[in-house]
C-alpha cells in the first residue's frame, strides 16, 4: 500500500497516505530493533531517559503497531471527501490506474470535482470568463452532467469505473473541452 499515490484513487488526501507509511514504517523498526537487545540502539528506544521537553514526542512513545489498510480505511471513512461514494473500498487499486499518467489525472480530476474547468481557471485568474462554449458557467460537473456540447452519455460512476465508453469520452471529449 505505500506506493504512493497512484493505485489508489485522486479521491484521498495526500497527507494521510505518507503518515501511515511513516507509522507502519516505524513499528518495523521498533519490532526490528526490540529483536537484537545486543544493539547500542535498544538501551536508547527501550531503556531511555525521561523526557524533559513537553513537545517532544519520541518513535516510542506510541508502541501499539497499526495495521495499516484498517486504519486508512477507518480515516478515509471518517472524512468527508467529494464523491466518496464512488470507492467502495480505498485501500484497493482502483479501476483505471492502468491508464496512461494523462488520462489518469483527469480522469481523477473529473472524480473529485477539481480541475482545470473555467470556472477554476477564472478563480485562479488564467481566464477571462469561467463560462462554457454553451454560455454556462463551466465547472467539472456542468462538464459531464449538464453541457449539451460535452455530456457524459452514462453517468460519473461509469466514469469512475473506468469502462470503454467513458475512457473514449474522457480521451475525445473532456480533453478537447479542456485544452481550450
Amino acid at each position: 500500500m505505500c506506493s504512493l499515490y497512484r493505485p489508489h484513487c485522486c479521491l484521498c488526501w495526500p497527507t494521510l497516505l505518507p503518515r501511515l507509511c511513516r507509522r507502519s514504517a516505524t513499528d518495523k523498526l521498533l519490532c526490528s530493533i526490540k529483536a537484537h537487545p545486543n544493539w547500542p540502539l535498544y538501551a536508547d528506544v527501550f531503556d531511555h531517559p525521561p523526557k524533559r521537553l513537553v513537545a517532544r514526542c519520541p518513535i516510542w512513545a506510541d508502541s501499539t503497531p497499526v495495521d495499516q489498510s484498517a486504519q486508512w480505511e477507518e480515516d478515509y471513512l471518517s472524512v468527508a471527501v467529494v464523491n466518496s461514494h464512488l470507492v467502495c473500498d480505498p485501500t484497493i487499486q482502483q479501476p483505471g490506474s492502468d491508464l496512461l499518467c494523462h488520462s489518469w489525472t483527469l480522469l481523477n480530476r473529473f472524480c473529485t470535482g477539481q480541475g482545470p474547468c473555467r470556472a477554476n481557471m477564472h478563480k485562479w485568474g488564467l481566464t477571462s470568463s469561467p463560462l462554457c462554449d454553451c454560455k454556462e458557467q463551466q465547472t467539472i460537473g456542468h462538464t459531464v452532467d449538464l453541457c449539451p456540447i460535452t455530456k457524459l452519455d452514462s453517468s460519473l460512476l461509469s466514469l469512475h469505473e473506468a469502462d470503454d465508453d467513458a475512457i473514449s469520452w474522457l480521451k475525445m471529449t473532456a480533453t478537447n473541452a479542456f485544452a481550450k
